[in-house]
């Protein structure tokens, strides 16, 4: 997967890109809060997109969502940055519930280098990339060019509803970080 980020990948890195989400609590600042929980020697995030206000999708009788995306460089296996993720979610209080229902975190591993495969805890890319536009607005505005699967990002993103995908202004105070 090429990428179009200037700072070099240091040995026995790979491109990652993980999507953020939830609608409890918080969750621009527990989205920064799961970022610094993931960064480390072995995981740098490289690129964020803004944050996003989405509409619930899949069950929609609940608050919307804020959603972003990150570009990582990571030394991680798949399955060791998936079981990174899902750390860090429980760390942060996310409790798993009905399905596509409210939370206050979710991370998801959209893509791992060019890797396709599928088994029983892990598939990559995400199944449903291409059907959420709540993924591919944050995606698109870091890697537009990204091609995942033989699909450019911004081509899928035209291919799908935005209708409420609403880009916010940019948090980056100290206070905005602070616990």
């Amino acid at each position: 997967m090429p990428g179009d980020v200037a700072t070099p990948r240091r040995r026995g890195e790979v491109e990652a890109y993980l999507a953020f989400g939830g609608n409890l609590g918080d969750v621009r600042k527990t989205i920064r809060r799961a970022l610094s929980a993931l960064e480390d020697q072995s995981l740098r995030v490289m690129r964020l997109s803004s944050d996003y206000r989405t509409p619930a999708w899949g069950k929609e009788d609940q608050p919307a969502f804020i959603n972003a995306c990150a570009l990582v460089f990571t030394t991680l296996t798949p399955h060791d940055l998936l079981s990174r993720c899902l750390q860090v979610e429980r760390h942060l209080g996310r409790v798993r519930g009905a399905r596509w229902g409210p939370r206050t975190i979710d991370i998801d591993v959209l893509a791992y280098d060019s890797m396709t495969r599928s088994d029983s805890t892990l598939t990559l890319p995400h199944p449903e990339l291409f059907n959420r536009a709540f993924v591919l607005a944050p995606l698109a505005e870091i890697a537009p060019a990204l091609e995942i699967a033989g699909m450019r990002i911004v081509d899928a993103l035209e291919r799908v509803d935005r209708e409420g995908i609403e880009r916010l202004p940019t948090d980056r105070s100290p206070e905005a970080d602070e616990e």
